[in-house]
């Protein structure tokens, strides 16, 4: 009497346990994810929680996401010093990046066609990584003129429709007319404006986090 008791203690015990795990029978792993891109990723004289990678990593932690967003951001990088660090940047066991580059090109009136040939060529090698990718676009300041400006604003688009991409189409949507959402050089976003940029690329980005799918044995 006291073994079947025993033994169905110890029955009711693992269909407890059994109704905590996956349907799989296996762990879910926490999903890496590396924020790569310029001043905009790296947090320009923000404090280190105020960026860009930790205010997303803060707010999916709250919404229940097993997530780390490592900062690959550098200030003042161009798509072409993007691509000369990305295979050191971004390294082995990342699962997805968010690809924020070519500010820096705009500003500095860089050819957008190389631009463009840079970004494909960064997406091109986390792909054949199998690397997950979030597109993060940007738009030319209009003081470089109607013609640049539409040869620019066109790459993101056509970038992510090449290659079948999410797309969030401007990373300063919500900040670049509000200068209490910036700092005092009147380009890149305080610690509030860095909120709102997550508050707008959350919905998305929450997509594209359905999308990968990590399990530990």
């Amino acid at each position: 009497m006291i073994f079947k008791a025993v033994l169905g203690q110890i029955c009711v015990c693992a269909v407890l346990l059994g109704a905590t795990l996956p349907a799989s029978g296996a762990a879910a792993a926490t999903v890496k994810l590396v924020g790569f891109g310029d001043s905009l990723m790296a947090g320009y004289q923000l404090a280190p929680d105020e960026g860009l990678p930790q205010q997303l990593q803060a707010k999916l932690r709250d919404a229940g996401q097993d997530i780390e967003i490592a900062n690959a951001g550098v200030s003042g990088d161009t798509t072409a010093d993007g691509l000369a660090r990305l295979d050191w940047s971004v390294p082995d066991g990342t699962d997805g990046v968010i690809l924020e580059l070519g500010a820096n090109d705009a500003l500095r009136g860089l050819s957008p066609e190389q631009t463009e040939k840079n970004l494909e060529a960064m997406i091109t090698r986390l792909k054949e990584r199998r690397i997950a990718i979030y597109l993060v676009g940007m738009l030319a300041p209009p003081n470089m003129g109607a013609d640049y400006e539409k040869r620019f604003n066109e790459i993101y688009p056509r970038l992510a429709k090449s290659h079948d991409l999410p797309l969030y189409p401007f990373v300063l949507d919500g900040v670049v007319t509000h200068a209490a959402l910036q700092l005092s050089d009147g380009m890149h976003p305080n610690a509030k404006g860095v909120a709102v940029m997550v508050e707008r690329m959350l919905p998305s980005l929450d997509k594209f986090l359905g999308t990968i799918s990590k399990e530990s044995n």
